[in-house]
């Protein structure tokens, strides 16, 4: 058996103050990964096992996918594993897979109970689109993603670094690209890091609550196709970062919004130029969970070519999910999280294929 490369972090963290360099163990750099997966959880036949075991109940029962709660979904093998996990997204270098379930013969619904069981352990989720989509597609099926309602999980272009709007973003993959399509994650720690002491002008300007566009999605309750949010922040002492990215660009134009300064457009040239020097590239394999902390992790994409058969195209579920207060957050990104992407008259989903 493969041996699990699993090795948590010292999960430890000193009170974050905008303006000094922020200490916790959400702060890693590529070279800290350099030969080794410490974020990688491999599990066992036993623990597979027991995700199977748990999807059979669900299949049988006929549970509609959105409708699974953990208490639905008991994993006695696996729940100290998850437990584990969890912590480590939290308060730890924030981000996690886990590898090796078998999906060569699962079914879409089977996959997609799966993910979702094992992910009611780590989180909440919630809508993340304006169709009321609980469990999302990442694939290629519109590849227009330069106005400002364009989403760039619909496409097969390269994504710029950022963070969704939620606690924890999952992954879950169905299909992998024929090419392409690497998953690129950065600690936003040691991006705010590294500005502070390269350009501490810039990392003072993204502390900015930016105006950001809606693309579209109208929550319920709100009459501005606009929201702010800082790209950097703190709340007693836990620091947060959002993306410095097309939502607030996007924005530009909308009425009640006003130009971006020169300096602001710097500050958030340079957070995407950074980035990429502080990622690490990750290929997922079928059947891969991916968990990332949205507060302390960016994530990004590489473009990506399909395979020519529909069946074959490259194929992630998704899900945004709350960890209900677990991070304090200012409350501009706490209310945003809390809302989800709600609008009036839609019921929430869970399509089982891209809509």
């Amino acid at each position: 058996m493969t041996e699990n490369p699993w090795t948590p972090s010292a999960r430890a963290r000193e009170p974050a103050v905008l303006g000094r360099p922020i200490v916790e163990s959400g702060c890693w750099y590529p070279e800290d990964m350099a030969g080794a997966t410490p974020w990688l959880y491999r599990l066992d036949r036993r623990e597979a096992d027991d995700i199977m075991a748990a999807v059979s109940r669900i299949e049988d029962e006929g549970r509609d996918i959105k409708d699974i709660r953990p208490a639905d979904f008991p994993l006695p093998v696996l729940a100290p594993a998850l437990a584990d996990i969890r912590a480590e997204l939290m308060d730890g270098r924030g981000f996690a897979i886990i590898r090796g379930l078998p999906t060569e013969e699962l079914t879409i619904y089977q996959q997609a109970a799966a993910f979702w069981g094992v992910s009611t352990h780590i989180g909440r989720p919630f809508s993340q689109n304006a169709q009321g989509h609980l469990l999302g597609h990442v694939t290629n099926i519109n590849p227009v993603i330069d106005d400002g309602t364009g989403r760039g999980y619909r496409s097969n272009d390269g994504l710029n670094f950022h963070a969704d709007g939620c606690d924890v973003t999952a992954l879950f993959c169905v299909q992998p690209a024929k090419s392409g399509g690497l998953h690129r994650i950065c600690s936003s720690v040691a991006l705010y890091n590294e500005m502070l002491r390269r350009r501490p002008e810039l990392a003072e300007a993204l502390a900015f609550y930016f105006y950001r566009s809606r693309r579209g999605e109208l929550p319920e309750g709100q009459t501005e196709m606009w929201f702010r949010q800082p790209v950097f922040s703190v709340c007693d002492g836990y620091f947060a970062a959002r993306g410095a990215s097309n939502t607030i660009l996007r924005a530009q134009g909308v009425p009640g919004v006003p130009d971006l300064t020169d300096v602001q457009r710097e500050a958030i040239a340079y957070f995407q130029e950074l980035a990429p020097e502080l990622a690490i590239d990750i290929a997922f394999e079928p059947g891969d969970f991916e968990y990332a902390q949205s507060h302390v992790t960016l994530h990004a994409r590489t473009a990506f070519e399909d395979w020519p058969e529909p069946e074959r195209r490259r194929h992630l579920f998704r899900l945004w999910m709350s960890a209900d207060g677990a991070r304090p957050l200012v409350p501009e990104i706490a209310e945003e999280i809390e809302r989800g992407i709600t609008v009036e008259g839609v019921e929430p989903s869970a399509p089982l294929v891209p809509v």
